[in-house]
C-alpha cells in the first residue's frame, strides 16, 4: 500500500524538481501518493501537483521574491502541528530541497520536537536548464567548477557576495532568481576582472512548456532579462561553457532565442 511508504507523524521534504512531473524521481512520486496533506512550495510545476491523490489535503505555501503567502515560521508550524497529529507529512519544494530550499529551518522545527524528518532530492533548476540547451554545466578546459548562488536580498539590500571569488574564468555561475538582480550581477562580476562577451543563458520557466532559453554575453545581461515577466521564475547561467552549446537547429525552437545586441548600459 503507498501509505506504507510514510509512517504516521513523520515528514518527508521532497524535491519537485524544477517544474516537468517526468523530472521527478521514482521515489518523490511515490512519497507524494503516500501522503495524507501536502504543503507546496509556488515554484512546485502543476502537473506535478496533479499527482496528488484526490482526498489528500493540498496547502499551498509559496514564497516568491518579495511576496511571501508564509513566513518561513508559520510554514514550520504547520508542518509540525500536521506531524504531531499523527498524519503523513510531504513538503513539496521546488527543484532540490538542499538547494536555496531553506530544509534546515524545516529540518531543525521537526527535531526539535521528535518528529522523524528525511529528504528526498530533486533534479535543480541549473540541471534542467542545461540540459534543456545541450550544454554542459562543467567542461574540459574551460569549467573546472560549479558555483551556485542566489540573487535574493532583502529589500533595499546590496547584493553580499564575493564577486573575486565568483568572477573566475574557469567556473560555471549558477545564478538563482537573478532575474531583478541581473544587473548588478553583470556590472560587479564585470568590475571584479570577467570579460564582458563572457556568454550566459538566461533560462526562464525551466522544463515547462513555457520554458524559453535566452542566450547573449554578460554586458548585456540587464537587457537580455528585459523579455522576462516579473512573475517568471528565472536563472541566469554565467561562463565559457555557455557559449559551447550545440547550433540552434540542433534544439526546440521554442527553447532558444539569441541575442546579438549589447546595452549601451549595464
Amino acid at each position: 500500500m503507498p501509505h506504507d511508504l510514510i509512517a504516521p507523524g513523520t515528514v518527508w521534504l521532497v524535491g519537485a524538481g524544477p517544474g516537468d512531473p517526468d523530472l521527478l524521481t521514482r521515489k518523490a512520486e511515490r512519497l507524494i501518493a503516500a501522503a495524507d496533506v501536502v504543503f507546496y512550495d509556488a515554484l512546485v510545476g502543476p502537473g506535478v501537483l496533479d499527482l496528488i491523490p484526490a482526498g489528500v489535503e493540498r496547502v499551498g505555501v509559496g514564497k516568491r521574491s518579495g511576496r511571501h503567502s508564509k513566513d518561513q515560521g508559520t510554514i514550520d508550524d504547520l508542518i509540525v502541528a500536521a506531524a504531531l497529529a499523527g498524519r503523513r507529512v510531504v513538503r513539496l519544494k521546488g527543484g532540490d530541497p538542499s538547494i536555496f530550499g531553506r530544509s534546515t529551518e524545516e529540518v531543525d522545527a521537526c527535531a526539535a520536537h521528535g518528529i522523524p524528518v528525511h529528504i528526498c532530492p530533486g533534479i535543480t533548476a541549473a540541471s534542467a536548464a542545461a540540459a534543456s540547451g545541450s550544454i554542459s554545466l562543467t567542461m574540459r578546459g574551460l569549467a573546472r567548477s560549479l558555483t551556485f548562488v542566489t540573487a535574493h536580498a532583502r529589500a533595499g539590500e546590496p547584493l553580499d557576495l564575493d564577486w573575486a571569488a565568483l568572477a573566475r574564468r574557469d567556473t560555471t555561475l549558477a545564478v538563482y532568481m537573478g532575474r531583478a538582480a541581473a544587473g548588478d550581477v553583470a556590472r560587479n562580476l564585470i568590475g571584479a576582472g570577467l570579460a564582458p562577451d563572457t556568454p550566459v543563458m538566461v533560462a526562464v520557466n525551466v522544463s515547462l512548456p513555457t520554458e524559453r532559453l535566452i542566450r547573449g554575453r554578460l554586458d548585456a545581461l540587464s537587457f537580455l532579462v528585459r523579455a522576462v515577466g516579473a512573475n517568471d521564475p528565472t536563472l541566469l547561467l554565467i561562463g565559457a561553457a555557455m557559449g559551447a552549446a550545440e547550433p540552434a537547429s540542433a534544439m526546440p525552437a521554442r527553447t532558444v532565442e539569441r541575442a546579438a545586441l549589447r546595452a549601451s548600459a549595464l
